[in-house]
C-alpha cells in the first residue's frame, strides 16, 4: 500500500453485506462516485466499528483520506483510513437522477470493456427472487460472523455476532447484451427483511412486501444496479447495490449533471 495519503469526496451508492475477513475481521465493501462522476471503492471499512459521526448510509456525501492499495490493482480501489471519514450531508433526492444518469452504462460487458471494476446499469425485466438457506449454510455463516466479531484489537469495541439472513436474495435480469442472475449483496435488502420481521410481521408478509418493492414499485418508478467485479477473479461480477433512481426526460438530460 502506498504511504502517500490522498483526499476524496464521494456520494455513497454501495454498502454491501458485511463479510468476514481473516485480516480485518468483519468488513463492508462500500463504493461511491466523486463530483466528477468517478467511482471509488472504499475498503476495508469495518462499518459496525464506526461512530455516529462517520457511520454513513447510501446517498450520504462523505470525505475521507486513503492510500493506494498494493495488492488490489483495480483503478477505483482505495485503502481507506477509517478515522478520516466525515459525513458532509446527503445528495438531495431531486438531484440524484441528474447526477447519476450520465454515468449509467448499457451493460456489464461495456463496463468490462472500459476497464471499470464498478458500474451503474439499468436492469431490463428484473425479477427479484428468494430461497431459504439450509440449516448447514446458516450454521456456517453464523460461525464465520462469530469469529469475525471476536477478532480485533483491545481498542476495538466488542461487536455482537451478526445474524445472517435466512434467505438468499437474487435478481434475474438482462442488460443490453446478456442475461444475468446475481445474488443480491446489498446490505439494505437484508436489513429490510429484518426490519419487517422485527416489526412483528410474519416472514411471508415481509417477503410479499419485498416482492412488491423490488418487482413492482422500483421497476415502475426507476431502478439501477450498482455492479462490481472481484479483485482476484475480475471476470466475475456481482450485484452490490439496488438503487431507486428516476430516469431522465430528454429535456432533463439536456440540462446536464448536478454533481
Amino acid at each position: 500500500m502506498s504511504a502517500t495519503h490522498q483526499e476524496c469526496r464521494v456520494t455513497i451508492l454501495v454498502k454491501a453485506l458485511p463479510q468476514p475477513s481473516k485480516k480485518h475481521g468483519e468488513t463492508v465493501c462500500c463504493a461511491g462516485v466523486t463530483p466528477e462522476g468517478i467511482w471509488k471503492r472504499l475498503y476495508p471499512v469495518r462499518f459496525r466499528h464506526l461512530s455516529g459521526r462517520s457511520s454513513f448510509k447510501r446517498w450520504d456525501q462523505v470525505h475521507f483520506s486513503y492510500s493506494i492499495p498494493r495488492q488490489d490493482k483495480r483503478e477505483e480501489s482505495c485503502h481507506v483510513h477509517e478515522d478520516s471519514i466525515k459525513i458532509l450531508g446527503d445528495l438531495p433526492k431531486a438531484a440524484r437522477a441528474r447526477a447519476l444518469n450520465p454515468i449509467v452504462l448499457p451493460s456489464v460487458a461495456e463496463a468490462a470493456r472500459r476497464g471499470q471494476s464498478l458500474a451503474l446499469i439499468r436492469p431490463l425485466e428484473p425479477r427479484f427472487l428468494w430461497k431459504r438457506k439450509s440449516d448447514a449454510a446458516m450454521a456456517e455463516e453464523r460461525d464465520a460472523y462469530g469469529r469475525a466479531a471476536r477478532q480485533g484489537s483491545l481498542l476495538d469495541k466488542e461487536l455482537e455476532t451478526l445474524e445472517p439472513s435466512p434467505y438468499e436474495f437474487k435478481f434475474k435480469f438482462r442488460d443490453e447484451e446478456a442475461e444475468h442472475t446475481y445474488t443480491n449483496g446489498d446490505w439494505e435488502a437484508h436489513a429490510m427483511f429484518y426490519r419487517g420481521v422485527h416489526s412483528g410481521k410474519p416472514e411471508h408478509e415481509v417477503l410479499d412486501w419485498m416482492d412488491q418493492t423490488f418487482n413492482v414499485e422500483y421497476p415502475a418508478r426507476g431502478m439501477a444496479f450498482a455492479v462490481g467485479n472481484q479483485a482476484k477473479r475480475p471476470h466475475i461480477w456481482q450485484l452490490l447495490g439496488v438503487l431507486r433512481l428516476d430516469e431522465l426526460s430528454s429535456a432533463e438530460k439536456a440540462q446536464g449533471s448536478l454533481f
